[in-house]
């Protein structure tokens, strides 16, 4: 089945939901417009049950085939959030809301999940009930689990959930996706080094944590070249380094260092923050220094399951002709707790030669709408078929 002839009917509608997103981006958790936008949506397609403020911010519709009998229900999860960057797009329909854009893709996916919903309303061929997850706060790491929090699987009885999410550089509405492990853990750390401060000129009678925690940004990455096994996945990145005094002429009392930590596995995770410990604090001890390192786990590895994966991945094909096997992503996303608490799938959608995600002049490809409307009505009409299907 290829793409549905009745997406490319509703193109220009559902364009226009997605420009009018992208023109109104909200930060996670202040996407009142977008929430009410969405509610006001589901009502009226028909949708049989909307729900608001569900982890905050979050929108649940509710859709029922054309009979309940075999009790299946399914999740389709679609991220609502903007990100506080300054729109270089160039769009006519650019961010009203200076500072603050949709540089992820989220006002496509809101689109082509409401999209999905409408068409299923108006046919409901499916035996089952489907659980349209309209979520805020993917890139504050946790909407999904503020909704999870909030009761939404027990609630509304999910049994599976599957989200989607664009790619740059895939070719327009072409998929991809793989079993197992996708996308990473992201964990974050903090190592403040306190030394005694004093003069510039006098560096003897202080002990400088500012050496020490040079020393100690270049020995975190030693933990993945020398500790870690060469053929699994980990990053160390300090990103920040703060001082407690910015004179040129004052060695400071102490250093913070900020960072993040990815991986793909537990066991790589669970070594990476023994060892971070162990490497900060003895590098301080080493230069009479002290390391307090606090060490914050995030959002989990995004891990697809085995047989919703092939499913999905069979969908892609009947849509686009193929589906391309995902590379793994160092990068993190909040389903992750969705595929924790049930099992599912999380696919990507192409969105040709675009500029990257986060980037201030990304916009998403509104061409890649009715193959990922497709793949969302697809799945629904055959993972609970009909019994004349």
């Amino acid at each position: 089945m290829p793409i549905k002839n009745r997406f490319a009917e509703l193109l220009p509608e559902i364009t226009a939901w997605r420009q009018d997103i992208h023109s109104h981006p909200e930060l996670g958790f202040s996407e009142t417009r977008t929430a009410a936008l969405v509610a006001d949506k589901l009502r009226a397609f028909g949708c049989d049950e909307v729900v608001s403020g569900i982890g905050q911010t979050g929108v649940v519709g509710v859709i029922r085939g054309k009979s309940d009998s075999r009790g299946h229900v399914i999740g389709l999860r679609g991220d609502m959030d903007a990100l506080p960057i300054h729109e270089e797009s160039g769009a006519a329909y650019a961010s009203q809301n200076p500072g603050v854009m949709h540089a992820c893709g989220h006002d496509g996916h809101t689109a082509m999940l409401l999209g999905a919903a409408r068409y299923l309303v108006e046919t409901r061929n499916f035996d089952g009930t489907v659980v349209l997850l309209f979520q805020p706060a993917e890139e504050l790491g946790s909407g999904a689990k503020g909704m999870i929090d909030d009761g939404v699987m027990d609630r509304f009885g999910v049994q599976e959930v599957y989200g989607m999410h664009n790619m740059p550089g895939l070719p327009v509405g072409q998929f991809a996706i793989r079993p197992g492990a996708l996308m990473a853990a992201t964990d974050e750390f903090f190592i403040e080094v306190t030394g005694r401060g004093g003069h510039a000129a006098e560096p003897n009678e202080a002990i400088d944590p500012t050496v020490t925690a040079s020393q100690s940004i270049l020995a975190l990455q030693t933990i993945v070249s020398r500790n870690a096994d060469p053929i699994a996945q980990g990053v160390i990145s300090v990103t920040s380094v703060d001082t407690s005094s910015h004179a040129y002429n004052v060695i400071p009392q102490s250093v913070t260092l900020r960072g993040t930590v990815r991986t793909h596995s537990a066991q790589m995770q669970n070594m990476i923050e023994a060892r971070l410990g162990e490497v900060a604090r003895g590098i301080a001890q080493g230069f009479g220094a002290l390391a307090e390192v606090t060490y914050l786990r995030h959002v989990p590895i995004t891990i697809n399951a085995e047989e919703p994966t092939a499913f999905a991945t069979g969908i892609a094909k009947a849509v686009s002709g193929g589906c391309a096997e995902a590379e793994l992503i160092m990068g993190g996303e909040d389903f992750s707790y969705m595929l924790e608490a049930r099992p599912g799938a999380f696919i990507f959608v192409g969105n040709g030669d675009s500029a990257a995600l986060h980037h201030p002049q990304y916009n998403f490809e509104d061409e890649a709408i009715p193959a990922g409307c497709s793949w969302f009505a697809e799945l629904v009409e055959r993972r609970m078929p009909t019994a004349q299907a």
